[in-house]
């Protein structure tokens, strides 16, 4: 059976062009069923259980740039697998094209795992992706993956939430409207820059200056602690704490690069107490 796409064999397929468009058919043979995975913040000990038991039974997968290597690592040596990761202006498949491939390989009868970042669910194109499925009657379960926003708190010692400090969490995407190649929305800042909240950006190193000028703008103190935790819960994190004010310059200077999460509020002020060593 031939499909248009980069299947392949032995430990990683080849990129290739974006499949055919799918529509749905009635299925000639039993369907393959599709789980998507969260593979965490990159610690393959921060793995659920279950997570972990889907990719040692696995026999194709689909995984994204920031799983790490030590997740893809529990994936049997005999089981397919494809690249289908996404970085800034650079995508080796675009999401349509990743979702036509699912929807192709699940018709033919083939199941596989996706494997994501994180967790799927947030920020991870998990809600487009199931919903695709749904829509042509492919089965689809969700593994839930500790989010890179918990495994950054937990790994730099900065509380989300705090009694004392932020009675809500709010997280948000560094992807700004306009922006070439991405389908984002506006941000709320009037929302992002209220007081007594820990306010957490994904995808936002690019734009960390204008991040922090808007916010400003629009009512938090030049002096609010801000942070970057740069590769959180793996080797070589690095974590960076600032101000509003200062968290620009200060990534120049450290040169951080993604993957990385902008943290904001009072709570990165317990850092020096909880975490460990921190750039200034």
């Amino acid at each position: 059976m031939d499909f248009s796409h980069p299947t392949g064999h032995g430990k990683d397929s080849a990129r290739g062009d974006t499949p055919a468009p799918v529509t749905a058919a009635a299925p000639s043979a039993p369907w393959g069923r599709v789980t998507l995975v969260g593979a965490g913040p990159g610690d393959a000990d921060l793995l659920t259980v279950k997570a972990a038991r889907v990719l040692s039974q696995a026999s194709l997968v689909l995984y994204d740039n920031l799983v790490s290597p030590q997740v893809l690592a529990l994936v049997p040596a005999s089981a397919e697998r494809i690249y289908v990761g996404k970085q800034s202006s650079n995508h080796s498949l675009p999401q349509e094209g990743i979702i036509e491939l699912m929807i192709r390989l699940a018709q033919s009868g083939r199941s596989l795992v996706r494997l994501k970042g994180g967790d799927p669910y947030i920020f991870g194109r998990g809600g487009e992706e199931a919903e695709a499925l749904a829509a042509v009657g492919i089965a689809c379960e969700t593994v839930p993956g500790i989010s890179a926003a918990q495994g950054a708190a937990a790994s730099s010692g900065i509380p989300l939430t705090h009694r004392d400090h932020a009675g809500m969490l709010v997280l948000a995407t560094g992807h700004l409207q306009g922006e070439e190649g991405e389908r984002t929305v506006a941000l709320d800042w009037e929302a992002l820059a209220r007081p007594r909240q820990t306010v957490v950006i994904y995808m936002g190193v690019g734009t960390l200056p204008t991040i922090c000028a808007q916010l400003i703008a629009h009512g938090l103190p030049a002096r609010t602690p801000a942070a970057l935790i740069e590769r959180a819960t793996l080797p070589g994190q690095r974590t960076v704490v600032g101000t509003l004010q200062t968290l620009p310059d200060l990534s120049v200077q450290h040169g951080v690069r993604p993957p990385a999460l902008i943290m904001i509020g009072e709570t990165v002020a317990l850092q020096e107490r909880i975490g460990g060593p921190a750039l200034r």
